[in-house]
């Protein structure tokens, strides 16, 4: 049986993608609003409820209203936004986060999608303070860099014109009052009593991103090693098909320094999942393991957005979880 799915800011950079991954597919219908009436509640109520399914892709005002409209007790709802990542009633669209997490998705009606830097974040912490091997209270900091993409159409255009209507900036460092609206999920969904210190940036690339956690093992109760670690992230993802970690060796590997054309330069490329819906976790240790670096690598447009959003559809609708993706 065909099931229809409604993509409400379906024009948007998020919407579009989803609607892509969904157009080819035979197990389920897009509906669409006519464009003039895109801003009419009453056309929007009537599709948001006429629908199996409805994906939001809104900001976050726009997603609660959204949510307003639906009267149906029927219709099952993925946000995009940031509105409901920690409100009580939705469910967490990361369903490798824990043993118990598909399951929850699959009997779900309101899921709330992961942001793109708390998917590389959680993805990383949460099996590791699960297992005891990082304290819930330990202070963390996350660094990371994602494509302009990441930013929307406004920082699209600014990226891809020069200036002065554009900008020539190779590197932008923001959030810098750290205050960054994706912290409480990053917090919450790891089981950490603090928030990270979170430095996000932004690159001159259009998609793609890279999520580090730098570990003092050294400081931490347990000093684990970076073997640890590894070990303790290969149990909580294996099987899966789109959390991948990286073996010991492929990260011994990358950690030879190779000489390019303009120096030494770094084989971890943040484009080299563009178009998936994969997540690859790397752990990185120096000599005497005191030291560590934990790295996701993942499309900040698939498995930290658009991806991300139709594994959990697929769960919500009874499909099979990697269709489309």
């Amino acid at each position: 049986m065909t099931q229809t799915i409604f993509i409400d800011g379906e024009a948007g950079t998020t919407g579009l993608q989803i609607r892509e991954r969904l157009a080819k597919r035979a197990d389920l219908e897009v509906l669409s609003i006519d464009p003039a009436r895109r801003k009419d509640p009453e056309a929007r109520a009537e599709l948001l409820n006429a629908a199996d399914a409805v994906v939001l892709c809104l900001p976050d005002d726009a997603s609660r209203e959204a949510v307003g409209l639906i009267t149906s007790n029927s219709v099952k709802v993925v946000d995009a936004s940031t509105a409901y990542r920690t409100a009580p009633g939705w469910t967490y669209g990361f369903p490798e986060m824990s043993p118990t997490q598909r399951e929850a998705v699959r009997g779900a009606t309101r899921v709330s999608n992961p942001g793109c830097y708390p998917t590389g974040f959680i993805g990383l912490v949460r099996p590791l303070v699960a297992a005891g091997l990082i304290p819930a209270d330990f202070p963390l900091t996350v660094n990371a860099i994602s494509g302009y993409s990441g930013g929307g159409k406004g920082l699209i255009a600014e990226f891809e014109q020069a200036a002065p209507a554009g900008t020539n900036d190779a590197f932008r460092a923001y959030g810098l009052n750290l205050a960054h609206k994706h912290l409480p999920e990053m917090q919450i969904h790891t089981g950490l009593s603090h928030a990270p210190v979170f430095a996000p940036s932004v690159g001159r690339y259009a998609q793609g991103m890279l999520v580090e956690v730098p570990l003092q093992l050294w400081a931490m109760p347990g000093k684990p090693s970076p073997a640890d670690l590894h070990v303790a992230l290969e149990a909580a993802y294996a099987g899966e098909a789109f959390v991948e970690v990286a073996s010991g060796l492929e990260c011994a590997e990358l950690q030879k320094t190779r000489a390019g054309a303009g120096g030494y330069v770094s084989a971890l490329d943040p484009e080299a999942l563009n178009g998936t819906n994969k997540m690859r976790l790397f752990v990185f240790g120096n000599a005497d393991g005191s030291q560590a670096r934990l790295v996701a690598l993942l499309d900040n447009l698939g498995k930290g957005a658009s991806g991300a959003a139709v594994q959990s559809l697929n769960l919500m609708l009874g499909l099979p979880e990697g269709a489309g993706l």
